[in-house]
């Protein structure tokens, strides 16, 4: 019989709005920006562990973070986050 003893999730997750509303890329940043605050807000209600690995903002405003998560409350996750 096996069991999952631990597992985390590693995501990447595109944080960009539709070319179609003409924003300056400096608008699309403040609002894509505010989506992942308004993202870390919910995992955080969520009591979802979470560590955001890596950044990166692109030239069209767009916003990429790298994410490892908790995949459930049932397993203890700590050696992930070290």
């Amino acid at each position: 019989m096996k069991r999952v003893k631990s597992a985390c999730i590693l995501q990447t997750l595109v944080f960009a709005q539709k070319p179609e509303f003409g924003y300056s890329k400096e608008r699309a940043l403040k609002i894509n920006r505010e989506e992942i605050e308004h993202y870390k807000a919910t995992l955080e209600r969520a009591r979802t562990r979470y560590q955001i690995i890596d950044t990166a903002e692109n030239d069209d405003g767009s916003i990429i973070i790298h994410v490892r998560k908790q995949y459930n409350d049932n397993t203890d996750v700590s050696e992930y986050f070290e």
